[in-house]
C-alpha cells in the first residue's frame, strides 16, 4: 500500500514538473512574439523625443512607391510634430501609445488598432508614459517626398495630453 502511495506521489510530482516547463515554454515564445521584427536602429534626435527604433521593412523602388517599416518606442518616447505629402497609416501591433493631430484631442492607440493620417495634416505619435508601443507604418513616396519633420511635441504638451487620458 505504502509502494503505490509513494509511485503515485512520484508520478503527481512528475506531472507537476512537466506542467511547469510547458507553461515555462509556453511563456518563452509568447515574450518572442511580441515583436517579430527586429529592435532596429535608434531614430535620429533631430525626430524623436526619447528612443524611438526604426526598422525598415519595404523601401520605395521603381515598382513600390510605399515605404512600410516598424517603430519600437520606449515607454515616453515620441515623435515631433510632422506631416506627410500623401498620408500615413500606422498599425499598432503591441503597446499603449498616443496618437494627436494637432488642434484635436489626443487618442489612446493599442494592439490592432489602425490610425489614418491624412495628407499634409500636423500631427504626432508614441508611446504612453508607462508602456512602449509597437507600430507598423505604411507610407506613399510622392514627388513631395515621404516626411516632413517639424519642432518637438513640448514636455508640457505631453504632460497635458496625459492627464487627459
Amino acid at each position: 500500500m505504502k509502494t503505490a502511495q509513494i509511485i503515485l506521489a512520484i508520478m503527481a510530482s512528475a506531472t507537476l514538473l512537466t506542467c511547469n516547463q510547458t507553461k515555462e515554454k509556453s511563456s518563452d515564445i509568447k515574450q518572442e512574439t511580441r515583436s517579430i521584427f527586429p529592435k532596429g536602429k535608434k531614430g535620429p534626435v533631430e525626430n524623436f523625443t526619447g528612443n524611438a527604433f526604426n526598422t525598415p521593412l519595404v523601401e520605395t523602388d521603381s515598382v513600390y512607391n510605399t515605404v512600410v517599416g516598424n517603430v519600437y518606442f520606449e515607454p515616453g518616447a515620441r515623435s515631433n510634430w510632422h506631416t506627410h505629402p500623401a498620408g500615413q497609416i500606422l498599425i499598432i501591433t503591441d503597446g499603449v501609445g498616443y496618437h494627436q493631430i494637432e488642434g484635436k484631442p489626443i487618442e489612446t492607440i493599442k494592439k490592432g488598432d489602425v490610425v489614418k493620417c491624412p495628407p499634409n495634416v500636423r500631427h504626432w505619435h508614441g508611446a504612453s508614459a508607462d508602456v512602449g508601443l509597437q507600430q507598423l507604418y505604411v507610407v506613399p513616396n510622392t514627388e513631395k517626398g515621404i516626411v516632413n519633420w517639424q519642432e518637438p511635441v513640448t514636455d508640457e504638451q505631453y504632460s497635458a495630453n496625459n492627464l487627459k487620458k
